[in-house]
């Protein structure tokens, strides 16, 4: 288990697979703010709002300069049904070798009806247009976090 990065910390860089198997990296949106968003698993209700939220406030967030990666463990097949499914815009990356989930450390030990288990921690990092990290946000709700970081960034 990785640390968890601090606003000020160089934000890892990563190349992945998006959900057409196209190689995304996080370097290659230099310049523009970036929303790297962690999620369990696709095609889950908590995972599906939080998707559609940030689908529904695309455009916005795009207008105040932020580009928007969700990161899940799914492989990008699955990642093409969700969009699908679920007519998303967001661009989804599959990391099903957790390479990026560890770097950010947004995989760890969870607690869950009294069991602890290694899992996807739904975590949110802002990045700035030099790839610093400028928010870290951790143990994130699926509902209602698209609003909360809207409202916290002033847009």
């Amino acid at each position: 288990m990785s640390e968890r990065l601090q606003p000020g910390d160089v934000a890892p860089d990563f190349t992945l697979p998006d959900a057409d198997g196209n190689e995304v990296s996080l370097s290659a949106h230099k310049g523009r703010k970036v929303i790297v968003y962690f999620y369990p698993a696709a095609l889950t209700p908590g995972c599906t709002k939080q998707a559609c939220d940030f689908t529904d406030n695309l455009s916005l967030l795009a207008d105040a300069g932020y580009d928007v990666l969700g990161i899940s463990p799914d492989a990008p097949e699955k990642l093409g049904k969700f969009r699908e499914k679920e007519n998303l815009r967001v661009t989804l990356l599959a990391d099903p070798d957790k390479k990026a989930l560890d770097a950010y450390g947004a995989y760890g030990e969870k607690m869950n009806y009294g069991k602890t288990y290694l899992g996807v921690i739904r975590s949110t990092i802002i990045v700035d247009e030099d790839g610093k990290v400028e928010r870290a946000l951790y143990n994130v709700r699926a509902t209602g976090h698209v609003a909360k970081i809207i409202k916290d960034l002033g847009i």
